[in-house]
């Protein structure tokens, strides 16, 4: 099992769905789980510390483990099949250990409520990892098919870009300072 962290919560803007991204806790290595919409809030309404003025479902799975003498230890994201997330709930219950089939997203919105970790399945880290290019740090613009005469960033000609600034400049954006409004 490796643990990971919430990196995000990202937003289609071709859907309704999110992106809630993992990562792993002790590499440069990421997965992302599409979920719907409502799973993405409880997920970010925990994270940001606001209470709900009702308790959502997630607030109502933490109180019933609780309430049964229960107690969540982590939650795994244990499988991978035709593109889902499979995730178990793990629970202490009189000594014992339960594992609580869940979806992956609901599985993540119950462990940011009761404060225990992530884990992801080797299996599935395997399958769904997403690793940053290690070259990303010294990225060249694009410009040329031959790498070689490619420019590096820091040398980009701010000659060129006067267009764009002239542009940006000329908008006439009325942004009002609120504190002034006080």
């Amino acid at each position: 099992m490796i643990e990971v962290v919430i990196d995000s919560i990202r937003v289609s803007l071709m859907s309704q769905h999110r992106l809630v991204i993992l990562k792993d806790i002790n590499k440069d290595r990421y997965i992302p789980i599409w979920i719907g919409p409502f799973e993405a809030e409880a997920i970010t309404i925990e994270l940001q510390d606001v209470p709900p003025p009702r308790p959502l479902t997630h607030d109502l799975i933490k109180s019933i483990i609780h309430e049964l003498g229960g107690r969540v230890v982590h939650v795994l994201v244990s499988d991978l099949r035709n593109d889902v997330f499979y995730a178990r709930i793990v629970v202490e219950i009189d000594g014992r250990q339960v594992e609580i089939d869940s979806r992956s997203s609901d599985a993540i919105a119950v462990a940011v409520r009761v404060k225990v970790p992530i884990f992801v399945a080797e299996t599935v880290m395997e399958k769904a990892a997403i690793e940053p290019d290690e070259d990303v740090e010294h990225e060249l613009v694009i410009g040329s098919d031959n790498p070689d005469e490619s420019v590096p960033r820091e040398s980009v000609d701010e000659e060129k870009l006067s267009a764009f600034a002239d542009f940006v400049n000329s908008l006439d954006l009325d942004i009002e300072d609120d504190d002034d409004d006080s």
